[in-house]
This record gives structure tokens, C-alpha cells and sequence, in this order.
């Protein structure tokens, strides 16, 4: 499964940007969204800014993200073993 989070950049230096992630600095590269600059939000995604948000989506990601930590996941084995529900 691929993954994609938001991230405010917070320096550029021609293609590369520095991007800060909940208090993380990463360095990300702009070859895709190249008009995103210092103060902007993008999608980061293997090393790459791949989309801009505006910061009430990227809020909007976040309040996604910390749901999905709450949520019961089981392995495929457990799934294999949990009785199913007859559907009709």
C-alpha cells in the first residue's frame, strides 16, 4: 500500500525543498509541483512533493490519519479465521 502525507515546506533551493512533517525536516523534491514554495502544503511521497493542498485539506488528511490509528486491524490469518457474515 502506498502512502501519501502532507508536509509544509519551509526552504527551497532550486528543485529540492525542505519540507518540515510534524516536526520532522525531510528533504523532498519539487520536479513535480515545482510552483509549491516556502509556506506551501504538499503531498509527500517517496521523496517527492507530488500535489499542493490547501492547509484545510491537509488538516483534513491529518484528522484521517489519526481515525485509521484507532481502527482494529487484522492480519490475513485472522481474517481467514473470523467467521463470515452471510450476504444475501
Amino acid at each position: 500500500m502506498c502512502l501519501a502525507v502532507p508536509a509544509q515546506i519551509v526552504a527551497c533551493d532550486g528543485d529540492a525543498a525542505v519540507a518540515d512533517l510534524h516536526g520532522n525536516r525531510i528533504t523532498v523534491a519539487r520536479t513535480l509541483v515545482p510552483e509549491a514554495g516556502v509556506g506551501d502544503w504538499v503531498l509527500i511521497h517517496a521523496g517527492f512533493a507530488i500535489a499542493k493542498l490547501e492547509p484545510q485539506e491537509a488538516l483534513a488528511t491529518f484528522a484521517v490519519l489519526r481515525e485509521l490509528k484507532n481502527v482494529e486491524v487484522s492480519t490475513p490469518a485472522q481474517a481467514a479465521a473470523a467467521p463470515r457474515k452471510e450476504t444475501r
